[in-house]
């Protein structure tokens, strides 16, 4: 272990001296021997040549966490049980203020939401006292919620805005590594916040990039040629997500040839900018013709920062009408922003289905999946961003929280045994647990992970899905990964047609007998007289039975418990009205994802009233009986 490691652990330190150790090392070195040899030593890293001293220091910094995982994981629960020993919950077990390990392990459950919801509510309701962390509550950070609306309050502190804005500081060394000249021009990110909700007991609830956003952290956060954005402030900050989106994109055409980088939280995000362009590009280039702003843009603070930006330009005016009336958007992104490098974008788990309408409308651009997070907890980062979006695994950062892992085999055993962060295996499946400083303790986070190496002592984990089951008639069950594998199987027989799958959505209909899964299609047809008859999407809905599990496939063949799989297409545009709805409930344009499966009355009322056509397999799957050993 590095003799001054404690100062990377030590948050105190982290706004003003976040890499001052390293920053020593080099100050140092270079004062013993100013020569381009020393210098260079320290400008090295096992990750690869850093651009600046400043991405030095930050892949240091990584280095030194990942080379000594285990010591720090251990030395953050010692802080998390000792800061925390006083309060209600730790008391509860009657830890005694025992700080190791070992009586942590043998003494707390792990726990999932609904166990801590009681104390939650407490807090939520007013209750002031030690309850699940000795450092005040400070706000309650909101999921992206359910189909049913429902959100979840995960509590945190002050000092995890240190945690989240430390995460952030590594991004961009990292992806210097890769894509070279990043300080020559900016990024184009569709970023939102949404405006907050109050507990009864007056605590802000909100998502966990809004409380960020609207940090001190965030709004003078120092000025670095490598991270610089087209939108102003203003235009982020404010909670109407029209007014926010048209200004965002207005300031990402008067800068279209400065534009490197070009992103939002996730891929359907993006592709929800893309659709507002489609919608809104004869106004945003009267604007630029004129060098006014649009009177539907009525935030003062827009206003304002926008007067700064806008100036009449005709031959840009002229450039975005030629583009777009055109109505050919294959391509549209590359064309208006030619010098984009890459799209910074998630598109793992649930949202690798976009990658093709991604890859469409950008001309096969390179997607960047930088780093891995929740409201409950920051994780890790992608060290390297520029692999495929199959590829992509997450480099766990060991001083982020103290992380177990359940292995899924163990999941279903009476004896539940925790795997430590440095002692989980490649290639297996495990349920993350994580102990934070803000209060969780031993808490399934939900998310399933896969083993796929280690970066020094540090193990990388490939996001495979949320621990949910989607769809059940009978004995059935179908997860989110199996779904969206049925349905990229599906859409293969589309592509003799030019046509792809733009969203989808399901249920378990269980109105008829016996009860049958429904999928909800949203199509981009690339070709109107080319489009996909009836008969091949009656096909596709065979072929994706024919992906799903065999006990869902003995349920329609053998048992007559599952009726016929149905597709119902709806038309253009209807998931955008299902994110607004969802927005309209609550939900945050920066976390919304659309739900997999549905079962909330008046979302399945809009879907099925966007409905354009349905259609059944024609006939039964295949399925043997299993032999028994």
């Amino acid at each position: 272990m590095h003799k001054n490691l404690s100062i990377y652990f030590n948050f105190s330190f982290v706004n003003l001296n976040l890499y001052k150790n390293t920053f020593y090392k080099f100050k140092q070195l270079h004062l013993l021997a100013n020569t381009k040899m020393a210098v260079d030593s320290v400008l090295s890293s096992p990750l690869g040549p850093p651009v600046c001293e400043k991405d030095a220091k930050a892949l240091q910094f990584i280095e030194d966490m990942t080379r000594n995982a285990d010591i720090i994981q251990e030395k953050v629960l010692c802080e998390i049980l000792s800061r925390n020993a006083n309060t209600e919950y730790l008391k509860r077990f009657k830890l005694n203020g025992a700080n190791d390990r070992e009586t942590f392990k043998a003494k707390l459950p792990m726990v999932t939401y609904e166990d801590l919801q009681p104390e939650i509510q407490r807090i939520a309701n007013g209750d002031r006292s030690p309850i699940l962390s000795a450092h005040p509550i400070s706000e309650f950070l909101t999921s992206s919620g359910t189909s049913a609306g429902e959100r979840k309050l995960m509590p945190t502190i002050k000092e995890e805005l240190d945690r989240r804005q430390l995460l952030y500081s590594l991004l961009m060394p990292v992806m210097n590594l890769y894509v070279p000249g990043l300080d020559k021009g900016k990024g184009l990110y569709f970023l939102f916040v949404k405006s907050e909700t109050k507990t009864p007991g007056g605590l802000l609830a909100r998502p966990v990039l809004t409380s960020y956003y609207k940090s001190e952290h965030f709004k003078t956060r120092p000025y670095d040629p490598f991270n610089v954005y087209t939108s102003p402030n203003e235009a982020i900050l404010c909670s109407d997500s029209y007014q926010s989106m048209y200004s965002q994109m207005l300031c990402g055409m008067y800068e279209r040839k400065s534009v490197l980088r070009l992103g939002a939280v996730f891929a359907s995000g993006l592709l929800r900018a893309i659709r507002f362009l489609q919608l809104n590009w004869r106004q945003l280039a009267e604007d630029i013709r004129d060098g006014s702003l649009n009177s539907k843009v009525t935030d003062p603070g827009i206003r304002s920062a926008m007067g700064r930006v806008m100036k009449p330009d005709p031959e840009l005016a002229d450039f975005i009408v030629e583009v777009c009336e055109k109505d050919q958007w294959e391509g549209i992104i590359t064309r208006i922003w030619p010098n984009t490098k890459y799209l910074d974008v998630i598109v793992t788990g649930a949202m690798a289905q976009y990658i093709p309408t991604l890859d469409f409308y950008s001309g096969g651009l390179p997607c960047a999946c930088t780093m891995y997070a929740s409201s409950e907890c920051y994780f890790g980062l992608n060290l390297n961003p520029m692999c495929k979006p199959s590829e992509v695994s997450y480099t766990i950062m060991p001083n982020m929280a103290y992380f177990e892992f359940l292995p899924l085999d163990s999941a279903r055993d009476s004896d539940l045994q925790l795997v430590d962060l440095v002692d989980v295996e490649v290639g297996k499946e495990y349920e993350l647990v994580i102990t934070t400083y803000a209060g969780l303790y031993r808490y399934r986070v939900g998310d399933i992970l896969r083993v796929t190496g280690f970066h020094n002592s540090a193990p990388q984990f490939h996001f495979v899905r949320r621990k949910n089951v989607l769809l059940s008639i009978d004995s059935d069950k179908t997860d989110e990964s199996e779904l969206q594998r049925a349905v990229e199987s599906a859409t293969q027989l589309l592509k003799d047609y030019n046509t792809s799958v733009v969203e989808y959505t399901s249920y378990a209909d269980t109105t008829t007998i016996p009860g049958h899964y429904v999928i909800y299609w949203e199509l981009l047809v690339k070709d109107s007289g080319n489009s996909p008859p009836s008969q091949v999407l009656n096909e596709c809905c065979l072929l994706m039975e024919e992906s799903l599990n065999s006990v869902y496939r003995q349920g329609r063949v053998a048992d007559n418990s599952i009726g016929a799989l149905e597709i119902r297409v709806v038309k253009s545009g209807t998931f955008e009205e299902l994110m607004d709805y969802a927005i309209s409930r609550g939900a945050s344009i920066n976390q919304y994802k659309v739900p997999r499966c549905v079962n909330f009355t008046p979302i399945m009322e809009l879907l099925d009233s966007r409905v354009v056509s349905a259609h059944f397999s024609p006939r039964l799957p295949h399925w043997t009986p299993e032999r028994r050993r």
